[in-house]
């Protein structure tokens, strides 16, 4: 079952992480990240995807 966004922030702030953090540890860039996480990127091909599914939001 795939993650909402919220649920997916309190994960990152229960283990003190950044979602620009695992941007850059990923090989993403930050605003890639917060775009498919805001929802503002459907995240339905391309890098808005690969970013949704590794976050575990698809």
């Amino acid at each position: 079952m795939a993650l909402t966004a919220e649920k997916l922030k309190e994960n990152f702030a229960k283990e003190g992480k950044t979602l620009a953090q695992w941007a850059r540890d990923n090989g993403y860039k930050p605003r890639d990240v917060w775009l498919v996480v805001g929802g503002q990127n459907k995240a339905r091909y391309g890098r808005g995807h690969e970013i949704a599914v590794k976050l575990g939001l698809k």
